[in-house]
C-alpha cells in the first residue's frame, strides 16, 4: 500500500536581526542535510518569515517522517548547533518548533 503525503505545518522563532543570515544559511543548504530530508519524504517544503514577530513558518508535506523527526542524525545535530546562534532553540540545539494544526484547505 503506498503511504500518502500528509501536509505538515509548524512554526519556530529567528532572532531579531537574524533574517538576512538565516536565509543565507538556507539558500547554502548543506547537501547531506537535504538529500537527508527527501530520503525521509519530506518534500514541497517551505519556510516563511514573519518580520514583524520573527516567527518562521514552514509547511511541508511527507511521506514518513517530518523534518522535525530527524533530530537522532549527525547531520541534522550538526546543522541545529550551526543555526543554534540565531533562533530560539532547546537545551540540545533542536530549534524551539510548535506544530500548527490545518483549519483550513483548499485543493
Amino acid at each position: 500500500m503506498v503511504q500518502t503525503k500528509q501536509r505538515f505545518a509548524f512554526k519556530m522563532k529567528l532572532k531579531p536581526g537574524c533574517a538576512a543570515e538565516y536565509k543565507k544559511r538556507h539558500d547554502q543548504i548543506w547537501p547531506e542535510v537535504a538529500q537527508l530530508l527527501k530520503e525521509a519524504g519530506v518534500s514541497d517544503y517551505s519556510i516563511f518569515l514573519d518580520e514583524e514577530t520573527h516567527t518562521l513558518f514552514a509547511v511541508q508535506k511527507q511521506q514518513g517522517a517530518s523534518s522535525q523527526d530527524l533530530g537522532t542524525t549527525q547531520i541534522v545535530q550538526k546543522w541545529w548547533a550551526y543555526m543554534a546562534d540565531i533562533m530560539e532553540t532547546n537545551p540540545d540545539n533542536s530549534p524551539v518548533s510548535v506544530p500548527l494544526p490545518e483549519v483550513f484547505y483548499l485543493a
